[in-house]
C-alpha cells in the first residue's frame, strides 16, 4: 500500500490507522514527537522470564507497558490494538521466524503477556530539534541495527546478545548527541559506544543484522545505543514456544510524548 504523504506530520492515531489499513514502512520519523516502542509478546509462563530480563538488562529494553494476559490494549495509546496497528510483526515459534505480517490477529493467544519497551526513534525528535542530522532520516532507510559481542545479563530461561542501533552524527555533535539522549533513560538513554565498532564485534558496519545500510557523510561518527531488538535475540538464543514482536524498526507509535521521558523537561 502507498505511505501517506508527511508521515511526520500525522498524530499517533491516524498513524495507526494507516498501518492498521495495510501501510507498511518503517516508523522512524513518523509523528514527531510521539513516544514510540518495541513490541514482545510471549505466553504467561515466560512472562516472568522477560520481564527480570528487562529488568537486569534496562539500558536495551527498558519496559513502558505490560498488559494483562491475552488484552491487545496498553495504556501507552488508548484505543489502540496491538494486534493490528503497528505497520508489521514477526511471528517466532522455539526461537525461530516464522512469519511476518501485517496483522497478527490470528496470531494472537488469550496467554499471551504483551511488553511495551522504549525505542530510540523517541529521541530522535530531540536530536533533529537541536540541528543533529539523521542520516538514515534523509536517505529514506531503517535505522542500522548489530548484533554486538556484549552478553546481556540472563535471567530464568532467557540469555542472549546485546543489539544496538547506529547514526552516523558529525563528530563536533557527539558530545550534544550524548547529552541530549542522556535525558531519556526510559527510551534507551546515553549511547553504549562511540566510534570503532569492532570493539562492539561489528565487523562491518554496511552489513548489519537488521535495518538497512546507512551512508556516513565527511566527518561523521558511528554512534550506538542500546536497541530495542535486543529481546528478539534472546528468542534465537533461549527459544521459547512462541512469541510475537514487532518488525525491526517498525514500532508502535503511541500517544505519549516524547518530552514526558525527558528527565526535567516535564
Amino acid at each position: 500500500m502507498t505511505i501517506v504523504d508527511e508521515p511526520g506530520m500525522l498524530d499517533p492515531a491516524r498513524a495507526r490507522a494507516s498501518f492498521r489499513a495495510g501501510v507498511q514502512a518503517p516508523t522512524t520519523g513518523w509523528a514527531a514527537g510521539y513516544t514510540q516502542a518495541n513490541l514482545i509478546a510471549v505466553r504467561k509462563n515466560w512472562a516472568y522470564d522477560v520481564l527480570l530480563f528487562c529488568q537486569r538488562n534496562e539500558q536495551p529494553c527498558p519496559v513502558l507497558d505490560v498488559s494483562d494476559p491475552g488484552d491487545p490494549s496498553t495504556v501507552l495509546a488508548p484505543g489502540a490494538d496491538l494486534r493490528r496497528d503497528l505497520p508489521r510483526y514477526r511471528i517466532w515459534e522455539n526461537g525461530r521466524l516464522r512469519a511476518e505480517v501485517t496483522d497478527a490477529t490470528r496470531y494472537w493467544r488469550s496467554d499471551l503477556v504483551a511488553f511495551s519497551i522504549g525505542c530510540s526513534f523517541s529521541f530522535e525528535t530531540a536530536l533533529a530539534a537541536e540541528g543533529i542530522p539523521l542520516r538514515h532520516v534523509e536517505q529514506g532507510r531503517n535505522v542500522a541495527m548489530y548484533v554486538t559481542n556484549r552478553q546481556c545479563r540472563p535471567a530464568g530461561r532467557l540469555h542472549g546478545p546485546m543489539v544496538v542501533s547506529m547514526r552516523q552524527i558529525p563528530e563536533h555533535q557527539v558530545d550534544d548527541a550524548i547529552r541530549i539522549t542522556a535525558e531519556m533513560p526510559a527510551v534507551h538513554g546515553a549511547p553504549v559506544h562511540v566510534g570503532d565498532p569492532g570493539a562492539l564485534g561489528i565487523a562491518d558496519l554496511g552489513k548489519p543484522d537488521f535495518g538497512d545500510p546507512v551512508r556516513a557523510e565527511p566527518g561523521d561518527v558511528p554512534v550506538f545505543w542500546a536497541c530495542g531488538v535486543t529481546p528478539q535475540a534472546a528468542l534465537m538464543a533461549s527459544k521459547p514456544p512462541f512469541a510475537i514482536t514487532h518488525a525491526p524498526g517498525h514500532m508502535l507509535i503511541t500517544d505519549r510524548r516524547d518530552d514526558e521521558y525527558r528527565v526535567g523537561r516535564r
